[in-house]
């Protein structure tokens, strides 16, 4: 079994999430849309999934510096502890500030700001590519000496830490607001609203951005979402989005000097000679994209979604133990799964064929490549694809 933090904490975030929905219904109030909350954690689920992949060889150059190239060999212990907390919040900062005012950084990390809502599930969307772009402002803590296992649980924390600031329920806290990041400081964060663009990006300590001028109050509610809202639930697609439009402006830059300068600039800059003005940030409400389909879809999803997630974290858990080719195979699954969610949620014409599809996919690589054939698991297997069928089935007349 693996052991990451952020992984054994899920079933803590489903639990924060149902009180947070309990909380909005006994204060009359609707911050969470079941598809947007739905997308949100897709794409949380998609970056641990591919992460299996990648977030070995990020950990494998942190353990080679650090095993070949360190200054010193620093102890492991609470005070080196405390030590590594400040140098992984500190390099955070700035891996965060630069993701906002670099334009390649940006398509890793915008992902977390796409949600035109604010709660605890938003804390889950994350980009599937930022982890190309963070692990480098770390390195310097193996340089130093830091211990890689050390490293890893103490950045997990400082990750874990910024879930419960993804909520509207908790106001401003009092004297902890001049130290720690809150929720108040956060949601300025997520704000599109024009002060609030750029400002705020510590992970645990907010002192950080009061040191070096990044540092916003909370004043008017924030309107939260991106300048340009993606208007997709496609958790693929949220991930793709940034690369193509740098894919077309980096195709309309003169020479290799403006196209490194629209890389590397913040984002929406472009040259004089391209007139294509920057439409101004519309902060009057505005109506968030939403879609609209029979309950009968919602609670579908609903069930599909429980069973993906459960089999998700299953496969993080165990990924250790599995073959490369298993590992594709079963992030290939989960990466399908919530894929096709979304096109149920935007009424493709293919979703439901491509559903029934994914559960005969599903039950044959169960059983023919996974050589899974107990005998109640087999019954476990076709009343699923039975009550999957017919609620297909009833979707699909309901439909013409």
């Amino acid at each position: 079994m693996n052991f990451n933090p952020i992984i054994l904490s899920i079933p803590v975030f489903f639990i924060l999430i149902g009180l947070e929905l309990l909380v909005d219904k006994f204060r009359n109030k609707s911050n969470y849309r079941f598809n947007d909350a739905i997308t949100n954690i897709s794409c949380g689920i998609g970056e641990q999934v591919t992460g299996v992949f990648f977030k070995l060889a990020i950990v494998g150059l942190y353990t080679l510096l650090f095993e070949n190239y360190a200054f010193f060999k620093i102890p492991v212990n609470w005070t080196t502890g405390i030590i590594l907390f400040l140098g992984v919040d500190f390099f955070y900062y700035w891996f965060h500030r630069y993701s906002h005012v670099i334009n390649l950084f940006w398509g890793g990390h915008v992902v977390h700001h796409q949600s035109e809502e604010y709660n605890f599930s938003v804390a889950l969307r994350q980009g599937w590519f930022q982890k190309f772009f963070s692990f480098g402002f770390y390195l310097p803590l193996a340089l130093i000496g830091f211990d890689p296992v050390q490293f890893l649980l103490v950045s997990s924390l400082v990750t874990l830490y910024q879930f419960w600031i993804h909520t509207k329920n908790i106001n401003k806290m009092g004297v902890l607001e001049y130290v720690l990041n809150t929720p108040s400081h956060h949601r300025v964060h997520h704000g599109v609203n024009p002060k609030y663009i750029d400002k705020n990006h510590a992970g645990t300590l907010i002192i950080w951005d009061k040191m070096f001028g990044t540092f916003q109050e909370e004043e008017e509610e924030p309107i939260y979402g991106i300048t340009h809202p993606i208007n997709t639930w496609d958790p693929l697609s949220a991930n793709l989005h940034h690369w193509k439009l740098m894919y077309q402006g980096i195709k309309q830059m003169r020479g290799i000097k403006d196209k490194l300068r629209y890389t590397f600039n913040p984002p929406g800059w472009k040259p004089a000679y391209i007139n294509d003005p920057e439409p101004p940030v519309n902060t009057a409400p505005y109506k968030k994209y939403d879609t609209l389909v029979p309950n009968s879809i919602n609670y579908y999803v609903l069930f599909q979604y429980a069973i993906t997630l459960a089999g998700a974290t299953f496969f993080l858990l165990s990924a250790g133990k599995l073959s490369f080719t298993e590992k594709l195979i079963a992030a290939s699954l989960v990466v399908f799964s919530i894929i096709n969610f979304s096109s149920l949620f935007e009424s493709k014409k293919y979703a439901v064929f491509a559903e029934a599809f994914r559960i005969l996919l599903c039950s044959f690589v169960f059983v023919a490549y996974f050589q899974i054939h107990t005998a109640i698991f087999l019954i476990i297997l076709m009343v699923w694809n039975l009550l999957s069928g017919l609620w297909l089935f009833q979707i699909k007349q309901s439909e013409q």
